[in-house]
This record gives structure tokens, C-alpha cells and sequence, in this order.
């Protein structure tokens, strides 16, 4: 029988349900669990495909094409699994389906009403994933007391009736803020959250307690006494320098230990997080410190890139240096030039976008990186700007056009792809999710990854013109990765400069902490090179 952990969060946003589910997702899978976890959001958008990334951040793509909320990245590098549509659930995508049901008579021309009807299709969601796992973990976006979030609390308070009690356990992760004033942690609001989540019929059984500073006992004492949850069910998760160091805090308090034995689960493998260890050390013991420029169009938010900067934390411990990231708007760049903006910085990576807004910084980046034999790591977007750098500079191509979405330029050299042209006028879409690649022998990214066919994720609209493929490939930029069915430049290379790599699609989905992605890792170690000149 499958096991529902379900995670609330209280007091405030942005305490670290994603990392606790993560965190507890990984201890989990290293007893021998299977384990999944789903991500479900009370907002209204069917995905997080349209949203604003200086308001939510990255959109994180699976395999299956889903653009999904960033905690699924989280997910996916703490348990190392690789997720789907279903593990990402939104009130949108909820409603959708009722809506659509309602229309095709399913209900039998009942009043259609948030219960039943609405939490029934959550539940139904939450279920389609258990059948493949003993554990399923859902963390319940937003904050208790929010109006959104009400359907969703009530749907994971019913299926305790479905599944049975004891296969549900309710995990609420919490603030206990310090009042500099007094010199006191208080435990008030901590009180009022889980009042507030009882009311409605949940009673935690276990309560995490973000805070700055450790809980005394007597401090886990009096939350225990007044949420009505036993004393050794409280945990604290003090803020961290990284949130890699949260699965080892959480086990050493024995959470995974607590919940194996409060959902009588059977393992037989003892825990083993030697590697996790390892990668913590060398992450406090880096040999050198080198600063990686990423220019980007959202980098006021850190969110914005967030599987990028973890890629890069991944590969950087695996290189054993620290990899201080300089984010750079491109507009900066635009206003002051390149010279004098990238100055110093020993590698450069251009992460994707969209419109033309900064474009010239992005182009101007490229170029710089180029001219001065930096390491350069263009993704998407950070591909087009090196092709549209080089056709201008070195291949001398009139038609080299000044941004992606230039509509002047009759031909140009990275421009719309054309399935897309049909559907355009109707709202189009992208090409989105894994699609194969095959490497060129002898290139870097074949050397990096060690193998001639991979699979990558993708999010874009916009590809290179291939009509322009010899020209650019006798000027020096040549394509090492090709989409075969489709013939189309997935990974395009300058063999004569130390290290020049773009790509069409999103490598930064795939790394992990003890497997950094291969181009990511050989990014870093040519700027270790580069820096040790």
C-alpha cells in the first residue's frame, strides 16, 4: 500500500516546503524507497508556462514537455528522479478538468461544486501517481489561511479517508521567528498556523520549525503542548548556507527514521550519504575562486535561474573551486560595453530568454567571450546570440540579424522554426520537453558526455537557419549535435577557440550534486583553466 506525505506550510511564504519535501524525499529513497513527490499550487494558471520569471521564477521543464513550478527541479536533483505532467498540479489545471468533464456530461447533469467535484480531481491526481511508488510526498503550495489553497487542504484531508489513517502522514513546516527586542524565539504564530489548519480538520502530526537559532527543548516543548503533537515530533531547520546540508540536519534528528516508523513502513538497506558528505566537503575546500559572468535578462531575481545556478554549484564542486557567479543584466551591457562590464570574469554563460529586449548584450557577451579566448557557455537563447555574433563578425553575413524576433530581416540567421509558422497566428507553442540528439565524433560535447546519442530538454520557438550551415562551418562555427529526424543544429561549436559551446536546449534540468551535467562540468573546468594562465 502507498504512503501519502503531505506538506502545509504556515505564517509565511518562502520557509522551504520544496526543500523539506526534497529533503525527506531523499532520505526516503536512500532507505530503498521508491519515492515521488508532487507539487501542488493553488493558483489559477493551468501552468507556470506564462508567468512572469521576475514574479515566480523559472519555468522547470520535464521530460514529458510539462512547464512546471521550480521546486520540481528541487525534486528532481535531491531524489534523482525525472518527473512528469502528474507531479505538477495547479487549481487552473484542476478546474480545467472539471470544466471539461462538465461539458462532456461526465457528471450526469449534477450541480457541479468545489466538494465533490473539485477535490475529488485532485485527489484523483494524487492517486495516479501513487501507483507506481510506496511513498508519494505532496507539498501544498501557499500558506494555511490563504482562500486558494482551501480546496486542496480539504482534498488531502479526505483521502486519510480513502487510503486510511495510518497510510497518510501530515507534515507542516512553520516559522519561529526571533523578536531581536526581547531575545526570544516565539512560538506564537507557530500556535496560530496549526489552529488555523486544525480548524479545518487537519491535525499535523509532525511540525518543522524554520528558525535562525535552535530550539531549546523546552522551547519544542511548549509547540508540542499547544499544537497537540508529540514532543519528539518537532523538528528545526535553521537556516542553512546551503540548502544541500538540509537532508543531513533533518536525518540527524531522525525525521526519516520517525516517519518509517509513524507510517509502519519495512526497510531492510541502512541509510548511506557518504557521497552527499563528500560533496559538502569539497564544496568548503575548493582549491581556487573563479567569477562566472552570467548575463542574463532576469537577473535582478535569483529564482529567475535557478537550475542554472545550481548546475553551476554542482560542476564547481566537482572541479573543486567556488564558482562566484557575477549576474550581469544585459542592458548594463549595452549601456557601458562589453570591455568594460566583463572585465576579469574567467568564464561567461548566456542563459535562455525570450523577446529582444537585452539582446545586444547578449550578442555583445558572445562576442567578448570570442575575441578574448573566454570560456563561453551559451544555452537557447545563449546559443542564438554567439550565431548571430559570428555570422556578423566573422562570416560577414549581411543577413545576420540585430535580435531573435527582428521582423526586418527577410531571411535571417536564427529565426522561427518552422512547424511553428502554421500555428503561429493561432497562439502557437513551443517546442518543449526531451527530444534526441546525435554528437559529431572528435567534438567537445562528445568528449563531455562520453557518448554519441543523449537526450535533452527543451523550451523554445526560435532555432538557427540552416540554410546558413556551410557558410558559418567554413568561417569556424560548426554544428556538433543534430536533431536527425528534423535535421536541425541542436549543438553548435568554435573547434578553434579553447572552449565555445552553445546550445538549443537546457542542460541546466539535468544536473545533480554528485553528477554534474557534462557540459556544465567541462564549462567550469575550462574556466579553471583559463583563470590558472
Amino acid at each position: 500500500m502507498t504512503k501519502f506525505i503531505f506538506i502545509t506550510g504556515g505564517v509565511v511564504s518562502s520557509l522551504g516546503k520544496g526543500i523539506t519535501a526534497a529533503s525527506l524525499g531523499t532520505l526516503l529513497k536512500r532507505r530503498g524507497f521508491r519515492v515521488s513527490i508532487i507539487k501542488m499550487d493553488p493558483y489559477l494558471n493551468v501552468d507556470a508556462g506564462t508567468m512572469n520569471p521576475f514574479q515566480h521564477g523559472e519555468v522547470f521543464v520535464t521530460d514529458d514537455g510539462s512547464e512546471t513550478d521550480l521546486d520540481l527541479g528541487h525534486y528532481e536533483r535531491f531524489i534523482d528522479e525525472r518527473l512528469n505532467c502528474d507531479n505538477s498540479v495547479t487549481a487552473g489545471k484542476i478546474y480545467q478538468e472539471v470544466v471539461r468533464k462538465e461539458r462532456a456530461g461526465r457528471y450526469n447533469g449534477g450541480t457541479v461544486q468545489v466538494i465533490p467535484h473539485v477535490t475529488n480531481e485532485i485527489q484523483e491526481n494524487i492517486l495516479r501517481v501513487a501507483k507506481d511508488y510506496d511513498v508519494v510526498i505532496a507539498e501544498i503550495g501557499g500558506t494555511v489561511g490563504d482562500i486558494e489553497g482551501l480546496p486542496f487542504l480539504e482534498a488531502i484531508r479526505q483521502i486519510s479517508g480513502r487510503v486510511g489513517r495510518g497510510n497518510v502522514l501530515y507534515c507542516h513546516v512553520t516559522l519561529i521567528p526571533y523578536i531581536s527586542a526581547a531575545g526570544e524565539l516565539k512560538t506564537k504564530p507557530t500556535q496560530h498556523s496549526v489552529n488555523e489548519l486544525r480548524r479545518i480538520g487537519i491535525q499535523p502530526d509532525i511540525i518543522v520549525c524554520r528558525s535562525q537559532l535552535p530550539l531549546l527543548q523546552e522551547l519544542k516543548d511548549k509547540i508540542a503542548l499547544f499544537c497537540s503533537v508529540a514532543n519528539d515530533s518537532i523538528f528545526e531547520a535553521i537556516d542553512a548556507d546551503t540548502i544541500y546540508s538540509v537532508p543531513l540536519s533533518l536525518q540527524k534528528q531522525g525525521l526519516d527514521k520517525l516517519v518509517i516508523a509513524r507510517l509502519g513502513l519495512q526497510y531492510s538497506e541502512e541509510i548511506d550519504l557518504e557521497d552527499w558528505f563528500e560533496f559538502l566537503e569539497k564544496r568548503v575546500h575548493p582549491e581556487r575562486e573563479l567569477e562566472i559572468a552570467l548575463v542574463g535578462k532576469y537577473t535582478g531575481i535569483k529564482d529567475a535561474y535557478m537550475s542554472v545556478n545550481e548546475a553551476l554549484l554542482h560542476a564547481a564542486i566537482h572541479n573543486q573551486v567556488n564558482a562566484v557567479i557575477r549576474p550581469i543584466e544585459t542592458e548594463e551591457i549595452e549601456k557601458l560595453g562589453a570591455d568594460n562590464v566583463l572585465k576579469g570574469v574567467h568564464g561567461i554563460l548566456v542563459p535562455g530568454g525570450f523577446g529582444s529586449r537585452g539582446m545586444e548584450g547578449k550578442i555583445a557577451s558572445a562576442g567578448y567571450a570570442r575575441e578574448n579566448n573566454i570560456p563561453y557557455f551559451g544555452l537557447c537563447l545563449g546559443l542564438h546570440a554567439a550565431i548571430i555574433d559570428f555570422s556578423r563578425n566573422v562570416a560577414q553575413l549581411a543577413l545576420a540579424n540585430s535580435s531573435e524576433m527582428d521582423p526586418g530581416t527577410p531571411n535571417p540567421v536564427v529565426h522561427i522554426m518552422e512547424e511553428q509558422k502554421t500555428v503561429d497566428k493561432l497562439g502557437g507553442t513551443m517546442r518543449l520537453g526531451a527530444y534526441p540528439c546525435r554528437l559529431e565524433d572528435g567534438s567537445r560535447s562528445r568528449r563531455a558526455y562520453g557518448q554519441s546519442d543523449i537526450s535533452e530538454r527543451h523550451r523554445h520557438r526560435y532555432e538557427f537557419n540552416n540554410s546558413y550551415r556551410e557558410r558559418l562551418d567554413v568561417a569556424g562555427m560548426v554544428v556538433t549535435g543534430l536533431y536527425l529526424e528534423k535535421n536541425l543544429a541542436e549543438i553548435m561549436e568554435i573547434p578553434s577557440h579553447p572552449w565555445f559551446v552553445g546550445v538549443q536546449f537546457h542542460p541546466e534540468f539535468l544536473s545533480r550534486p554528485m553528477r554534474p551535467h557534462p557540459l556544465f562540468r567541462d564549462f567550469i573546468a575550462a574556466a579553471k583553466e583559463y583563470a590558472s594562465r
